[in-house]
């Protein structure tokens, strides 16, 4: 089958391969996007971390300032320096007044308090107390009073910082940290007289901290230069011990995954602290998980679909292949020592083709110029029957003829009249080559070619018709004075020139020549230099002028039913006879004679006789009289004319409905073959390609291709009606070799499927 020739195989893999190729570049650029959102989210955990660690220091910071105050505070000097046995209240009372304030603006000191030595007393911000009173509402778990008492109360303290330890207040468990500091500052005795502490919540830290915890839901731990501990939140002591003894942990490594966790450690460049925080690997890969998940669905659903659109791309690429290479073996037959494969076969045939095709290019392309030559050559001579076969010639020889308007002149070299040895006749060659190479200098668009050994012809076309005729001719002859001046300066040629009257149409372009020849001879005989144009001449106007091409011309014209140009020649023979001759009545009378002989000629012609009002036609050119004016035989001719081509059209109708009807009965007997084409159809009737595609187009309105699939799905429709065979059958039935494109032409034509139109009629 088809589908699994070997062409659909190699097609098949083609598109594999396509598809593999921007997976690799898509798994790369995943890889990538993976490795930037795993950077990105440890980037973004190190500075959360890093600003909480500058917010925590700011705060330590202020406690250490908080201090600093109380050591140069008045009022809490002057009672550290009383050493009397009474009592200051006053003075205490002013100092709790004093230090009462410094907790509002930092969450840090709202539980510090200070003990006076001499006093036997501890301030706080509300109240006072006895060293044992305090205790009884504010103490460590792993303190009694005595060491208490000793180890913070009178022991000499320099910004030292207990680290963290269970804590009770007023009955309440906790867990705190705890600054202290002797006053005055520069006391290094045991016996300082007052010390200043800072009771500082675990919880109250760990809210900076937060940001760490709660969004990430990992841990964090913050310890002092010795590593004792200060926080610890969402983790262990022994699991911190654990990590930080273990081998493969890397103590001074900023980021590190450990376990199942990211691990971020920054140390403080003030105190030496050395903060950690620990960030769940799936948390912290969450992003990256869902661009995984979403790159491997997109990527296998692309796949999928992908690798189902090569599997009918494969069939619908191989089959016009396949039915290629059945035409050509077919045409060419297949050697068995040939190519052995389907594109070695292919290629080789088509590369023949092209060879020859090339070869044949080459070879018309080297006879252009003497297409070119040879159809100029019978344009002047006026050897064409109709304006359309000099239009088809002109396009075959590639020569455009702009708007069809111009001059036909004659240019000749001088002074080789009567000489025709081989010498002469050389130089003559090469003149004419220099005239027409100096014709183009000039950058004039102008048609040449030789005629007789020392003239050329030239064809000048109006290019622009606002430009008028009296332009026209002044540009014309200022561009022949210029080539005569340049042939004789640049090579001593000199050239004679002679022009004719403007021709409307290319079909009058002989007369015009005519007339540029009489021009010429006129000019050599009165010896004349320069231009000559033809209404300049004096001519002998003793006879009509009618010559035997215009008379063929005239009648090829009609038989053709070219009416309006049939009409022009007419009109310029008139107008010669009328405007450029002085006719006697004898010349006057033998011309209408001709005239009349030519269209007597034309009825005879078998094109005509078999019409029965042909015999009307005869006895009205029989009766036109040679004795009125030539306006009136012009007009009488021209209704003559009109029903001749009217007859020639009618005819051509005919014609044109015969061969239609011929292509639709041969569409309505092969529709069903699938290689049914419109070459085919035109080698049926027997006419060119091009010419039934035209012809099919003006006279139905529709193009063939679209009346073929027309009848084909109205076949579809009586099957799909009347027989119970599947889509797939119909669609082979009525010429289609891919159900697909059935399904697609008739939904385009009836505006449904066919399996719902079916589905309609059932009902």
């Amino acid at each position: 089958m088809l589908k699994f020739s070997s062409v659909f195989r190699k097609f098949l893999i083609s598109y594999v391969v396509i598809l593999i190729i921007p997976s690799i570049g898509g798994y790369m650029s995943y890889l990538t996007s993976i490795s930037v959102t795993r950077s990105i989210s440890i980037e973004n955990s190190v500075t959360q971390l890093q600003k909480s660690q500058d917010i925590l220091e700011r705060r330590m910071a202020e406690v250490e300032g908080f201090t600093r105050q109380l050591a140069v505070n008045q009022e809490l000097n002057v009672l550290m320096n009383e050493r009397d046995n009474e009592t200051n209240v006053y003075g205490i009372w002013r100092a709790m007044r004093n230090v009462l304030t410094f907790g509002q603006t930092n969450d840090f000191l709202q539980n510090y308090y200070i003990y006076l030595s001499n006093y036997n007393v501890i301030l706080t911000p509300g109240s006072t107390y006895r060293p044992d009173h305090y205790y009884a509402n504010f103490h460590y778990n792993d303190l009694p009073l005595e060491e208490w008492s000793k180890e913070v109360l009178e022991k000499s303290h320099r910004s030292e910082i207990k680290p963290l330890s269970s804590f009770v207040s007023r009955g309440i468990q906790t867990s705190v940290i705890t600054y202290m500091q002797s006053l005055p500052l520069d006391s290094f005795n045991e016996d300082s007289p007052a010390v200043a502490v800072v009771i500082i919540d675990e919880k109250v830290i760990a809210s900076l901290l937060s940001g760490l915890t709660e969004r990430y839901g990992g841990w964090v731990h913050i310890s002092d230069a010795e590593g004792q501990t200060i926080v610890l939140q969402g983790s262990s002591e022994p699991e911190m011990v654990k990590m930080v003894s273990d081998s493969s942990f890397d103590k001074n490594e900023v980021s590190q995954f450990y376990g199942d966790d990211l691990v971020i450690t920054t140390r403080s460049s003030t105190n030496g602290w050395v903060y950690r925080a620990g960030i769940p690997r799936q948390v912290l890969m969450e992003n990256a998980n869902k661009i995984k998940e979403m790159t491997w669905l997109i990527t296998g659903g692309t796949l999928l679909i992908g690798l189902i659109v090569g599997l009918v791309l494969a069939y619908r690429n191989s089959a016009p292949i396949n039915r290629l290479l059945s035409v050509m073996k077919e045409q060419f037959g297949k050697d068995e020592a040939g190519p052995k494969n389907e594109f070695d076969f292919l290629s080789g045939n088509i590369a023949d083709m092209i060879t020859q095709n090339k070869f044949l290019e080459s070879e018309l392309n080297r006879q252009l110029p003497l297409v070119r030559d040879a159809f100029l050559k019978r344009l002047i001579a006026g050897e064409f029957k109709s304006r359309d076969e000099i239009l088809s010639a002109a396009q075959q020889a590639d020569i455009n003829l702009q708007q069809g308007k111009g001059y036909a002149g004659i240019i000749q070299i001088n002074g080789y009249a009567g000489m025709d040895s081989v010498e002469i006749l050389n130089e003559l060659n090469a003149s004419r080559l220099l005239v027409k190479q100096g014709l183009s200098e000039l950058g004039v668009d102008v048609l040449m070619t030789d005629i007789g050994s020392d003239k050329v012809v030239t064809l000048f076309f109006s290019m622009n018709e606002e430009l008028g005729k009296e332009n026209e001719i002044a540009d014309i002859t200022h561009t022949m004075a210029n080539l005569a001046q340049y042939v004789f300066n640049e090579y001593r040629i000199t050239i004679q020139t002679g022009f004719g009257e403007l021709f409307s149409s290319v079909t009058e372009v002989s007369l015009s020549f005519d007339q540029a020849n009489q021009a010429l001879e006129y000019a050599v005989y009165m010896n004349k230099k320069g231009i000559m144009w033809y209404n300049e001449a004096q001519t002998e106007n003793t006879t009509y002028y009618y010559p035997l091409d215009s008379e063929q011309r005239l009648i090829s014209t009609i038989r053709a039913g070219e009416l309006e140009e049939a009409k022009r020649i007419v009109h310029a023979i008139i107008v010669q006879n009328m405007e450029q001759r002085e006719l006697s009545i004898e010349m006057k009378h033998q011309l209408v004679g001709e005239m009349k002989g030519t269209f007597l000629k034309l009825l005879d012609q078998k094109a005509f006789t078999e019409y029965a009002s042909i015999e009307s036609v005869k006895r009205r050119v029989i009766d036109i009289g040679s004795s009125e004016t030539l306006e009136s035989i012009q007009s009488e001719f021209y209704e003559i004319m009109e029903e001749l081509c009217g007859l020639i059209a009618n005819k051509k109708k005919d014609t044109h409905i015969q061969i239609i009807k011929q292509i639709k009965e041969y569409t309505a007997e092969m529709y069903s073959d699938s290689e049914l084409t419109l070459y085919r159809v035109a080698e049926q009737v027997e006419r060119p390609e091009k010419y039934i595609s035209q012809l099919f187009k003006e006279v139905t309105g529709v193009n063939f291709s679209d009346h073929l699939v027309k009848v084909r799905m109205d076949q579809a429709v009586i099957l799909l009606k009347e027989s119970g065979y599947t889509v797939d059958e119909i669609a082979a039935r009525v010429g289609y070799n891919s159900s697909h494109s059935f399904r697609r032409a008739f939904k385009r034509l009836i505006g449904i499927s066919p399996s719902a139109y079916r589905q309609c009629v059932d009902e």
